[in-house]
């Protein structure tokens, strides 16, 4: 049974469309990269399957179960990391991190709390250190502690490497393999072809809101899934 699952969605905003009949499957453990210009339809994909609107038809469905906007049933499987974390600077990473698990419904031990920052890849000599000196990077890596002490299935990413230095990125990529390799389900959008073959197992072109190529980044080059991108675009 995938994790994720899209059956002919689509969404239109004053009758134009940003989705158009999307068929999407995710398995347990895959990491599927969404690529695509601005308004192709990447954000409205992930923004439809948290339920922050509504589709105009079609179905999105997480773990077999319809997301549909103001209802939490499917809310408890999903994780959602946005191009920019919105943390608390004013607060350390594990206060940040204890905070955000309470909203969820867990209580975790400061023991606990730690062990979800270094999962993470967060240095533990930053456990305890305000965000607000923190770089773009270390705020993902308390974003992604978040997703973990929510022990989602699925989690959602929308630019997750926009603005990280190579170093970052690397080891970005990094957590995510690991993340995959324990069960988690990551959809991904991003604008990086060559991260996206580097993290994902498989990798989506969207197109004026259509789905139009999906392959498996077993079989590609970044080279030429570049190419086959310019061209499509």
């Amino acid at each position: 049974m995938p994790v994720l699952q899209a059956i002919q969605l689509s969404k239109q905003y004053n009758g134009t469309a940003a989705l158009s009949n999307l068929n999407l499957s995710i398995e347990k453990g895959e990491i599927f990269c969404l690529l695509g210009q601005n308004g192709a339809g990447k954000t409205t994909t992930i923004n439809l399957f948290l339920g922050f609107t509504e589709a105009t038809s079609g179905k999105a469905t997480i773990n077999n179960i319809e997301v549909k906007t103001n209802d939490s049933s499917t809310k408890k499987y999903v994780a959602y990391i946005p191009e920019v974390v919105q943390l608390y600077g004013n607060l350390t990473a594990i206060e940040n991190l204890d905070f955000f698990s309470a909203i969820a419904g867990f209580k975790y031990s400061k023991e606990k709390l730690a062990e979800n920052l270094t999962k993470a890849g967060l240095q533990s000599e930053a456990h305890h250190k305000r965000l607000s000196i923190f770089s773009k990077g270390m705020r993902q890596k308390v974003g992604i502690a978040i997703a973990l002490a929510k022990n989602a299935d699925l989690i959602l990413m929308d630019e997750p490497t926009s603005g990280l230095d190579p170093k970052a990125t690397s080891e970005f990529t990094s957590i995510c393999k690991n993340l995959a390799a324990e069960g988690k389900t990551i959809l991904m959008a991003t604008h990086d072809i060559f991260n996206a073959v580097n993290v994902g197992t498989k990798i989506g072109i969207m197109k004026q809101g259509e789905l139009v190529h999906t392959l498996n980044t077993n079989e590609i080059t970044a080279t030429a899934l570049q190419q086959l991108y310019l061209e499509t675009i």
